[in-house]
């Protein structure tokens, strides 16, 4: 580690707080149906929207309703890109000629991209044409995205309100997020990427003569436009196999920079929303530093490990000053790779640009973990802020069983039916990623999916798994996805993670608006301060430990050991 390397991830989060803070504000007025500064161009277009749509916008539903409304939008969303890809070979605008997608691997890829995971288990510029890319997968990340930060200004009206059972209206919430959000920033990220060297064509590809003088062609496609979205949407999923390791879709280290500052960028706004929706800005940034702290904590983990190198390597004869360079871009640097890593798990993103089946065993448990913990840390765009909220609500009974008060948050009693669906909800991860792992790990269809045995063999399953259910999509590579097995059951646990997991968390949301707001006390138990920081940050290590630190003691770690002995698997 080096200052130099410091001093680029400061600058960096720096500028990602300095967007945050107004863009949250102007997203709390957005959702609040107060006039912005893109009104008088925007509001024709929602109103015609609604009309198109038959939305009664002063219409407000219940958590049921609303809930109800977003399984459907979402389902026929999963019905119309599957549909898309098995027809793919029928459409226009799919000049390579491609076949239309398998049904196993068209199930996984929808379910992929409607739950904002964007798992891939297929290269983008050999399997999907313009058309899909286009209308599918890039719609998709868009809606699954607008779909999350709607489902979080349900979450935060709740404690708002006092004695109601409405919390909003999903069709009003998802299309101002599309509208107002997340079209107009991809649009000005997309041209800097442009500028930035990411092409943006419908040409298929180009032909170029290497040094050797060896012909080569490369894929090209509508990169840019792809490119905005799956960063500002925490989406993650790449137009090429590489991801953001690939040259045209993250070309310098300014484009790097970019893509770590779009990732960020929604998630760490929602909190500065949330501290305005509820009339308490303290309550936002107590949430933002807690995800701060875990996050930089995270890159800390990966950069000193990284840069350490590869005790094998440095036997081996490898220099080790530069660290372990395996699997990684020159042209980020070790300092911007690891905070990238880092993000892209503590978002629910996916985004790679470099290799994390290539990362030192300590390298590669931080961002398992990171993803294991729940995508909060700030998580994904909406996702992140409600399990935040989810893991609050934890935090504040904990602390009314050690001082023998009724919890409290937000003027807001939380009594027995809100700790039991915040379990309910909190449960669905691991159910998912052990119980899938544990199978995958003695199943013989399983296992022959595998490059490497052992501790690392089992990291890359339940990598794998963590992934799919935590909606994150990253990879940790080395384990061939496009499988029946794994193509059904990573399906099903990223459907069950989005959505097993939101339906107890709107049925909070529904119970917290109907109860009346009562003033804090002497004896409230403070939420926006140091103290519940350190109680909400000990909530969620105590959590995340004692739910994976045996399947983690089985793979990374042993598998560290097994390095620091100059020993092999």
């Amino acid at each position: 580690m080096t200052l130099a390397g410091w001093i680029q991830i400061a600058l960096v989060l720096a500028a990602v707080l300095l967007a945050a803070w107004p863009l949250g504000d102007y997203m709390a007025r957005v959702f609040a149906g107060e006039r912005t500064e893109l009104s008088s161009i925007l509001s024709p277009v929602e109103r015609s929207l609604y009309a198109l749509a038959r939305v009664k916008p002063n219409s407000e539903q219940t958590w049921l309703s609303y809930t109800l409304a977003m399984l459907a939008f979402n389902g026929i969303g999963f019905v119309f890109l599957y549909a898309l890809m098995r027809l793919q070979h029928l459409l226009p605008l799919d000049a390579q000629g491609f076949a239309a997608v398998e049904p196993g691997l068209a199930f996984n890829t929808s379910m992929s991209f409607v739950t904002n995971t964007n798992w891939q288990s297929y290269s983008g510029e050999t399997t999907m044409g313009h058309l899909v890319q286009m209308t599918g997968l890039a719609v998709q990340n868009f809606l699954s995205a607008a779909t999350g930060i709607a489902l979080a200004v349900a979450v935060i009206r709740a404690f708002t309100r006092s004695g109601v059972r409405e919390i909003g209206n999903f069709w009003v919430d998802v299309t101002r997020a599309t509208l107002y959000v997340l079209l107009p920033l991809s649009i000005v990220v997309a041209l800097v990427y442009v500028a930035s060297g990411v092409p943006q064509t419908l040409a298929i590809n180009i032909s170029a003569t290497t040094l050797e003088g060896i012909k080569q062609t490369i894929a090209l496609g509508p990169v840019a436009s792809q490119e905005a979205i799956k960063q500002l949407g925490t989406n993650g999923g790449g137009f090429f196999n590489a991801n953001a390791a690939h040259p045209f879709e993250n070309p310098n280290a300014w484009s790097n920079i970019l893509s770590i500052w779009s990732m960020l960028l929604i998630p760490t706004a929602m909190t500065f929303t949330f501290g305005r929706m509820v009339g308490d800005r303290r309550q936002g940034w107590t949430l933002l530093a807690v995800m701060g702290l875990l996050l930089i904590a995270g890159t800390a983990v990966i950069y000193a490990s990284e840069t350490a190198g590869n005790p094998l390597l440095t036997a081996a004869g490898v220099d080790p000053s530069a660290g372990n360079l395996e699997g990684k871009e020159l042209r980020f640097g070790q300092a911007l790779t690891a905070l990238y890593i880092a993000a892209t798990t503590g978002l629910s993103c996916g985004a790679v640009n470099a290799m994390h089946d290539s990362l030192t065993p300590l390298g590669g448990m931080v961002p398992l973990f990171m993803i294991e913990l729940g995508e909060i840390l700030p998580g994904g765009v909406g996702s992140g802020l409600y399990g935040m909220i989810v893991m609050a609500l934890l935090a504040v009974f904990v602390a009314g069983l050690m001082v023998g008060r009724t919890p409290e948050y937000l003027g807001k009693k939380i009594e027995a039916r809100e700790m039991k669906l915040a379990m309910l909800a909190l449960i669905v991860l691991p159910f998912c990623i052990l119980s899938f792992t544990a199978i995958a790990a003695v199943l013989p269809a399983a296992l022959t999916s595998l490059a490497n045995g052992g501790p690392h063999g089992l990291s890359e399953i339940l990598y794998a798994y963590s992934s799919a259910t935590g909606n994150n999509g990253s990879a940790f590579a080395g384990l061939n996805a496009n499988t029946p097995w794994f193509n059904t059951t990573l399906g099903l646990a990223m459907m069950f993670g989005r959505f097993a997991y939101v339906v107890p968390v709107m049925a909070i949301a529904g119970s917290i608006a109907t109860k009346t707001k009562t003033a804090a006390s002497a004896g409230t138990f403070p939420t926006d301060g140091a103290l519940f920081s350190g109680l909400l940050t000990g909530v969620i290590l105590i959590l995340g430990g004692l739910l994976y630190f045996p399947a983690l003691a089985l793979g990374p770690i042993v598998e560290h050991l097994l390095m620091l002995a100059g020993k092999t698997f």
